[in-house]
Order: structure tokens, then C-alpha cells, then sequence
């Protein structure tokens, strides 16, 4: 078992009306907000106007940038940083899903700097100060709302990249399953998806801690359990909050503890179909995921036996790969890149294959060699 430290400051506020106390929350932290958000769906489902009625009740004036894509691309940070500098704002406050929240912890980095965002994502610069952040979670998915890691793109650069700093933790982040309510039925799934692959990176991670591997079984067993009757019953509360408490623990750390580092190889090769087709994140997981565990199937065997004993009793690689893949299926999930609107073709595996080259596609355990993404390329078309 490997030596390590926790340390996570975010303050959830978890349940019905939450968000109701955030402007006692923002109060301590300034007097002007930025408020991030996406293309509209906040509007729609409650969460805009709960959180601009607590800022305003908090004395907190806003200023408000709003169109964040779901696959977030670093032009957007730099525009909101710029406007949040202009502004002379003294704090983020994100209402949105993970694309939202990651953006904003670029831009409250980014707001006290004269230079773009992009080079904290690369690594070229760490930051020295940020904003506070304040996040507003309507999508079950990345965990980001409890942890210091935010995941941005560059169209331009063919680069999809995560990093993170102690500095990107929320100060605050409020957690109502109401506002997923409104989230689509496919984008629901994607959450699952998401928080699963998340589980599953851990469990695929370097390291023996026992308990950590019950932590990531139990959570994998919450989303297999829920996941399809949430997607029957949209509207339960219950099953919301269900979902959305297993994703934020799936990567605020829980999963981490005692390994050297999880995987995250298969991210990196969802992360190239975002960025070239535009695919939602966790729709390339589900994708990915199988494909890299038959290409492991013989390298790691162990690992997945014991994960088809903890999820399913079973000792059989094969047939835990399959169940998994069931398991995807039944929520609508993709499992291949032809189930997406996406090319296919041979001069389409060759883009994938250069977007996998320009990123690095790997992982941090279980490297991938280029032999590699081809057979991933041919097994996920």
C-alpha cells in the first residue's frame, strides 16, 4: 500500500433546496460573481434562477458569461477570464455539469494572469492564486465538484488535456439531484457511464489497497443498481440523488487511496474522439472502455477476474467484458463509434489514429504503444 495524503476542502452542500443558502455561502467570499454557465438548460431547469435569487439575496452583484460547450474548449475560458478581469470580479460561480465546473476552474486561475489558460492545462505555468469558486452541479457525472482537476480542449491544437491544482478545489459546491431532472435521457446515461469509467481507472491503477478496491466495487455496484432504473424513471428524486452522490465519490479521491495513480488511458482515448468528432464524454467511454479491456484481457488478467468476482461472481475476463459491455448497452450507451454520428472508414481511423498520436494517448500504469491504438482503433469502429 502506498503512502499518501487527503486533503479535499470543498464543502458539499448535498440535497432538496440547497442552493437556497448559497449566497450565505458567497457572501464571506466578495461582492461580484462571475456566473458561468452552458446553453441554456439552467434556465430551464431551475438552477439559474435559484442561484441568481441567492446571490442577489447575498448582495452579491453578477456578471454573467454563458454558452460553455459540452466538450469545453479553452477559447471560452480566456474570454470569460477576460471579461471576469474587465469586470474587476472577485469570485467564479459555475451552474452546470463538468464541462461547465472544469471551465471555471480554468478562468478563476486564469482571471488574476495576462496570459491564456492553456498554459496551466499543458503544464507550461502553475498558478499562484485563483478566484474562489462556487459550483452549481445539473449533471451526474464527472466528479468535478469535488476535486482540483478540470479537463479543456484546443480545437485548433487537436488537444484534449487535464490537469489540476490544489488552487482549483471549489470553495463551495452545492449538490440539488432536482436540476438533473431536465437532463436528457442520453446525457443521463452518459453520466452512469462516466462515473463508472471513473471507478473502473481507479480499480486498473497500480497499487494494492484492499479497502480502496471495495470503495471502487461498491460505488460500480451503485451505478449498475440504480443507473438502469433512473433511465425507466427520469423523475425519481431518489434515484437521482442516487446517481449523483456514486459520482462525485467515484473521483474526489475515494478511489485513489493507497495506489500509486489510476490509469486513465482510457480517458485519453475518449479524449481524442471529443476533440475530433465531438463526441459526449461519457458516450466515448463506454466506447473505449471494452476496447481497452480486450486489448489488457491477457496482460492483467488478474485485475479483470477479480473484477468480474467483486461485480458480477464470476472468475471469467471474457465474460465480465461482455456483462460490462451489457451493462452499457442497456443504458443506450454506445459501444461503438459507428452507434455515433461519426465517419468510419479507413481514412477516419487514420484521423483517430494522429489525434491518439498528437495527445499521447497512454496510460500512467498500463502504457499504450501505437500497435496499440491501431487494434483499439479497429476493435472500437
Amino acid at each position: 500500500m502506498e503512502n499518501f495524503v487527503i486533503y479535499n476542502p470543498v464543502k458539499v452542500h448535498f440535497g432538496k433546496d440547497v442552493v437556497s443558502k448559497l449566497g450565505k455561502a458567497a457572501t464571506p467570499l466578495g461582492k461580484k460573481a462571475l456566473l458561468v454557465y452552458g446553453k441554456g438548460s439552467v434556465k430551464r431547469n431551475g438552477a439559474y434562477d435559484q442561484t441568481v435569487a441567492a446571490l442577489r439575496e447575498g448582495g452579491v452583484e453578477i456578471v454573467e458569461f454563458d454558452g460553455i460547450k459540452s466538450n469545453p474548449v479553452i477559447e471560452d475560458v480566456d474570454k470569460a477570464a477576460a471579461l471576469g478581469r474587465s469586470e474587476n470580479v472577485d469570485m467564479v460561480v459555475a451552474v452546470g455539469g463538468g464541462s461547465v465546473i472544469d471551465s471555471a476552474k480554468y478562468i478563476a486561475i486564469s482571471i488574476p494572469v495576462d496570459h491564456s489558460g492553456w498554459e496551466f492545462a499543458i503544464g507550461d505555468k502553475k498558478p499562484s492564486e485563483a478566484l474562489p469558486l462556487i459550483a452549481v452541479l445539473t449533471l451526474a457525472a464527472t466528479g468535478t465538484e469535488m476535486n482540483a482537476v478540470a479537463v479543456v480542449q484546443s480545437d485548433k491544437e487537436k488537444k484534449k488535456v487535464g490537469n489540476g491544482h490544489p488552487l482549483m478545489f471549489p470553495k463551495h459546491s452545492f449538490l440539488d439531484p432536482s436540476f438533473t431532472r431536465s437532463v436528457p435521457e442520453n446525457y443521463t446515461a452518459y453520466g452512469v457511464v462516466d462515473l463508472v469509467a471513473h471507478a473502473l481507472e481507479g480499480w486498473f491503477g497500480d497499487g494494492d489497497a484492499t479497502l480502496t478496491d471495495k470503495f471502487i466495487l461498491s460505488i460500480i455496484r451503485e451505478a449498475m443498481e440504480y443507473g438502469p432504473a433512473l433511465m425507466k424513471d427520469p423523475e425519481n428524486y431518489q434515484l437521482r440523488a442516487k446517481i449523483m452522490f456514486a459520482a462525485t465519490m467515484a473521483l474526489n479521491g475515494l478511489t485513489a487511496q493507497g495506489k500509486k495513480s489510476g490509469d486513465w488511458g482510457t480517458h485519453g482515448i475518449g479524449h481524442a474522439m471529443s476533440v475530433l468528432w465531438d463526441i459526449p464524454h461519457g458516450a466515448s467511454l463506454s466506447i473505449a472502455f471494452p476496447a481497452w479491456m480486450k486489448l489488457q484481457k491477457e496482460r492483467i488478467p488478474e485485475r479483470l477476474i477479480k473484477l468480474g468476482e467483486g461485480l458480477f461472481g464470476i472468475s471469467d475476463a471474457d465474460e465480465t467484458i461482455r456483462r460490462l459491455e451489457e451493462f452499457f448497452a442497456s443504458l443506450n450507451s454506445p459501444l461503438k463509434i459507428s452507434d455515433m454520428d461519426a465517419p468510419t472508414g479507413p481514412a477516419a481511423k487514420e484521423e483517430l489514429l494522429e489525434v491518439m498520436r498528437i495527445n499521447k494517448v497512454s496510460g500512467f500504469c498500463h502504457e499504450l504503444s501505437e500497435e496499440d491504438h491501431r487494434v483499439l482503433v479497429d476493435s472500437m469502429m
